[in-house]
């Protein structure tokens, strides 16, 4: 059985944190079968204790500091760079805009190993925190749909899971951290996205009266996209616009189900807190939470809260592909590989893409038309990703085309789609490790 070193990072809107893995190989085919490679296990080995994200001004990333913070808990959990294998760097809520990911990159590009790496968006964040909470695995076990929510400070990611799959994803701009509050008790900070919905200012003593109407006209909008109230305009206004499944599409889901909390907010669902005590409107969405038709059915708190998405970008980000692949001269590892679905967009690319196969060859000669067709219409290096299992062969046929020096990689068992980002590891005895991300910066 091999082992892979897995570290996430979650830089979010309030907190970031870092959690160390090791993740358990296995052969799961008998002895005379073709390999096939799973994780089988996955064993949290650190956990770094939750940080405030280190910020220029209102919302800049301080890349410097969070250097700091990354090498410090480096040494703390008895890692090196090189002992690093897998896993990713979660820049998410309001943090998740462009410049932050850029300083982000630049600031642990000789730290975070050769295989983490940097990504952002609501949909994969609602997947990462999912899966970290062990909202999916008790799905799972128990055969029960869950309604997961991971509230932290500038965002809500909404999963679905039905019979342990995660079949839809949202997101909403609700979180503790849209109002912050200063030692004077005054409103320092107040999102834009509350622009026209919230008439406090900057500056303005903090009320309490009025940050509780606020939080619960938060939690209210939970509801509607749970389903359990009539949607109104601040459902719309708070719906972010970059994921898979609008919230009114989610809201209609009328299944039976489990609700589930995770995140900063999570935490002050279920314990009174000193309303000021994290200088914003966290413990105040958290007990209005409470109070809320989510909490009045079955609901339940995840295994992890503020550490879901970090224990999901840590233990939970990488898969294996299929064993029958093929590789030559590839320079392992490659790091955010667009994919593509038609051979002629590869063309258009900057660089290097991916083409995502999904039809399966029927037989040998359909294998050996398609690498004809790939080999005309590609420049090297060629990488290939089939939903079916027939990478080696399709290697094979495109090494007899393009020769022994082409650079090529054909990987299988992997499911892409258009807008998705593919990381891929160096081999893990016959099969390869991946990553598949979509990366969404922010605007």
């Amino acid at each position: 059985m091999a082992e892979l070193l897995s570290v996430g990072l979650d830089v979010g809107t309030t907190s970031t944190q870092m959690v160390v893995s090791k993740l358990a190989v296995e052969n799961k085919a008998g002895a005379f079968s073709v390999p096939e490679m799973e994780i089988a296990a996955r064993e949290i080995l650190y956990k770094s204790p939750v940080y405030f994200t280190p910020l220029m001004g209102q919302d800049l990333v301080n890349g410097a500091a969070l250097r700091d913070i990354v090498e410090q808990e480096y040494e703390k959990a008895g890692i090196r760079r090189t002992d690093v294998d897998t896993g990713a760097i979660i820049i998410t809520g309001e943090t998740s805009r462009r410049e932050n990911a850029r300083a982000v990159l630049e600031a642990l590009a000789d730290l975070a190993g050769d295989f983490v790496v940097a990504t952002a968006g609501p949909d994969l964040e609602s997947v990462l925190a999912a899966k970290g909470a062990g909202a999916v695995e008790y799905s799972a076990r128990t055969g029960k749909n869950v309604l997961h929510f991971d509230i932290g400070g500038g965002t809500s990611n909404i999963a679905l899971i039905e019979d342990g799959k995660i079949t839809a994803t949202t997101c909403l701009n609700v979180g503790g951290r849209l109002v912050k509050i200063d030692r004077d008790r005054r409103m320092c900070y107040i999102s834009p996205v509350l622009e026209g919905l919230f008439h406090g200012k900057n500056g303005a003593f903090a009320d309490r009266a009025e940050l509780e109407a606020l939080a619960e006209k938060l939690a209210a909008v939970l509801e509607m996209a749970a389903g359990l109230r009539e949607p109104d305009a601040w459902l719309d206004r708070l719906e972010t616009k970059e994921t898979a499944t609008p919230v009114w599409a989610l809201a209609r889901n009328d299944t039976a189900k489990v609700i589930s909390f995770s995140g900063g907010v999570a935490d002050c669902i279920e314990s009174e807190r000193n309303w000021l005590e994290f200088g914003d409107i966290g413990p105040l969405l958290g007990q209005a939470i409470r109070k809320s038709r989510l909490c009045q059915g079955d609901y339940m708190l995840g295994a992890e809260t503020i550490r879901a998405t970090v224990i999901g970008a840590g233990a939970h980000s990488a898969q294996l592909s299929g064993s029958t692949v093929f590789h030559q001269k590839i320079d392992f590892p490659l790091k955010n590989l667009p994919v593509v679905e038609k051979t002629q967009d590869l063309a258009r690319l900057d660089g290097p893409g991916v083409l995502a196969v999904r039809e399966r060859a029927a037989d040998y000669s359909a294998v050996q038309a398609m690498a004809a067709k790939i080999a005309g219409a590609v420049r090297q290096p060629v990488y290939v990703a089939a939903q079916q299992d027939m990478a080696k062969a399709l290697g094979v046929q495109l090494a007899l085309r393009l020769g022994t020096d082409a650079k090529i990689l054909c990987i299988d068992r992997v499911r892409l789609g258009e807008g998705d980002y593919l990381d891929v590891g160096a081999p893990v005895g016959p099969a390869i490790p991946v990553v598949v991300k979509t990366l969404v910066m922010g605007k």
